[in-house]
């Protein structure tokens, strides 16, 4: 009998529901020669959900993401929002309200270079060689949520609160030892304790906790020395724990070292469940084109898939993936690639069928 998970795949906006369809294309690849079966729920999500209902994160969409066993999420945004700043519903709303629905508290983004995109990345080859690290935010809590915050009547003066408490620190720092066991075993904990009073509860309980697991080399770095060291020398790091803004701006400095966030996947774990996508953002300039990388959306799968338990299946995603950086079949952000969008698609799916019916992965 067949293993059966229920996806809620919420395309969103731009590129999402190219890059989105083939991701599906590849997941239905897998079951075709697995013991997995997947039951697709597909669901509105920001720009996309506000034309179609007015509201950004339709209920019908939160009960979907409620009962899926994982969610796969596409891409946020339209220009058509992006330069109205006044109004007062956007579709970021839409994805800022899920994650603290679903309880989405953990981002992760891993960050690998692939050999034979060395020389897609702005620095030189020797600096990036042999990056493969993963950077762990905490994502529903921090400066982005805290309160209060606002503007003084006079509109001179603006406030924002950075709040944390230790559970959420233990939390999240739990679930990144237990990444950095699975890894090469060394954890980074980067936070400004010589100035936040924030940043201070971090330090004192993670280094509390650091003891509980004596496989783990544990160090702390100021975010200020460690946006240095990430393009200074990037394989010095394995995985990296912050808060919510300095992880917000390291993940996308970090995501310039491979030379393209077209391979760049993205997990967010959650207290109901967890969600899974690419980190390239909506990219409207190529909507309806099929030129846009899917590589990103196949990867994110992956990491569904691994979220599943079904890490073999996963590998097997990230080898067709690799097949087709070897193969040149890529999109023109990678190397000048000449492939398109479903072509690229194709490609990895047929891969994986093919390796699959010989049992040769």
């Amino acid at each position: 009998m067949k293993k059966s998970f229920n996806i809620a795949v919420l395309a969103g906006d731009g590129i999402g529901p190219e890059v989105m369809q083939e991701a599906i294309k590849v997941l239905h690849a897998l079951e075709e020669k697995s013991g997995i079966a997947f039951h697709f729920n597909e669901a509105l999500i920001g720009a996309a959900a506000i034309d179609a209902t007015g509201d950004p994160l339709p209920p019908a969409t939160l009960e979907a993401c409620l009962e899926a066993d994982a969610v796969l999420f596409g891409a946020i945004g339209d220009p058509k929002y992006d330069n109205a700043p006044d109004l007062k519903v956007r579709p970021e709303q839409g994805l800022l309200g899920l994650r603290k629905a679903l309880g989405l508290y953990a981002n992760l983004r891993p960050v690998v270079c692939y050999p034979a995109l060395v020389q897609a990345s702005p620095l030189r080859e020797e600096i990036v060689s042999g990056t493969d690290l993963l950077i762990i935010r905490e994502l529903i809590s921090g400066i982005y949520f805290g309160q209060p915050r606002g503007r003084s009547e006079d509109g001179n003066t603006a406030f924002d609160s950075c709040v944390y408490h230790r559970d959420e620190i233990e939390r999240i720092a739990h679930l990144a030892f237990g990444y950095a066991k699975g890894r090469r075993g060394k954890l980074t904990l980067v936070d400004k304790a010589n100035v936040l009073a924030t940043s201070r509860l971090w330090r004192e309980t993670v280094t509390a906790m650091a003891p509980s697991y004596p496989e783990v080399q544990f160090e702390t770095l100021f975010v200020d020395n460690a946006a240095m060291k990430l393009i200074q020398q990037p394989t010095a790091f394995d995985v990296v724990l912050t808060g919510n803004l300095f992880g917000d701006i390291l993940s996308d400095e970090a995501s310039v070292i491979t030379g393209s966030l077209g391979t760049l996947a993205s997990a967010s774990v959650g207290i109901e469940t967890s969600l899974f996508e690419p980190v390239h953002g909506s990219y409207p300039q190529a909507a309806g084109q099929n030129r846009a990388n899917p590589m990103a959306m196949v990867l994110s799968a992956a990491m569904l898939l691994e979220s599943l338990g079904l890490t073999a299946e996963a590998g097997h995603i990230r080898q067709a993936v690799d097949a087709a950086i070897q193969a040149q079949v890529m999109t023109e952000d990678l190397m000048q690639g000449k492939a398109s969008t479903t072509e690229v698609g194709d490609f990895i799916a047929r891969y994986i069928s093919e390796r699959a019916m010989t049992s040769n992965f």
